[in-house]
């Protein structure tokens, strides 16, 4: 981004690394790179020496390297929400039978957290690690409904509108609309917006001052389901990320009631 200076181009060369999926050659890079030739080669060399980007000779390609993994690790630990939910998806996939998903907003796109596949899985595009569209997928627009006005913008400037299928929203006017009645009801759905045959019903997980931790949601096929039987699961969903709200702020600010009470 503008204004990042050098950490922010190299987290972008980084991004560029990761946006293929094998190892890529410098004149790969090149091409679709903002930087100078220079500019570029230089970013490689330094984060292949700190650790984070990795460079076969033998190939002459570059990939994500080990260090990135670590750090990813921590990240899963400290700040997804899958640890704490774990035992939470578990029970709620034994219950509904159909996929479960747990997301996290990651800039203005979806970040799939966690995942558990439904006793007759159904291939799909999420996958926990996967970043997806939050305009029209359910955990997306569950969690956009309940972000702060002057954020809720940043992330829509930010959405492509691209039309994934022909239920798929395609301005900010009729996504706004969506996310207020979202907001009404107090959970979202998908409506075949990202794939075909696809549908889900998403709750947001909020913290009790209302600031959102994440999403969850619930997954079938127009084969097996409708969006009013999906809907009938909405007080189980409530009450599943109502109880990983809990954990969730009960492990990142364990001693928060003890101060209050001091404070008081």
């Amino acid at each position: 981004m503008a204004g990042d200076g050098t950490v922010g181009k190299a987290c972008d060369v980084l991004d560029q690394v990761a946006s293929f999926s094998h190892p890529v050659r410098f004149g790969q890079l090149l091409e679709a790179s903002a930087y100078p030739k220079a500019t570029l080669y230089r970013f490689l060399q330094t984060l292949v020496s700190q650790g984070m980007l990795s460079y076969d000779p033998d190939h002459q390609t570059y990939a994500l390297g080990m260090r990135l993994v670590r750090l990813a690790h921590a990240a899963w630990t400290h700040s997804s929400l899958a640890p704490i939910a774990r035992g939470h998806l578990d029970q709620l996939s034994a219950d509904v039978g159909e996929t479960v998903h747990l997301a996290q907003m990651d800039s203005s796109q979806v970040l799939y957290v966690d995942k558990r596949n439904a006793s007759q899985p159904v291939e799909m595009y999420s996958q926990a690690g996967k970043v997806g569209p939050a305009y029209c997928t359910g955990v997306g627009k569950a969690m956009m409904a309940y972000l702060p006005e002057d954020e809720l913008a940043r992330v829509i400037a930010q959405q492509s509108f691209h039309r994934f299928t022909d239920e798929t929203l395609t301005t900010d006017v009729s996504l706004r609309e969506e996310l207020q009645a979202i907001q009404k009801r107090g959970y979202a759905f998908d409506r075949e917006e990202h794939e075909p045959g696809i549908i889900c019903i998403a709750m947001p997980i909020l913290t009790d001052g209302g600031r959102v931790l994440g999403a969850l949601s619930v997954t079938g096929t127009t084969v097996r389901l409708s969006l009013k039987e999906l809907e009938g699961l909405a007080p189980k969903l409530a009450n599943v990320a109502n109880r990983i709200s809990a954990d969730a702020q009960a492990w990142r600010f364990p001693d928060s009631k003890q101060h209050m009470t001091k404070a008081g």
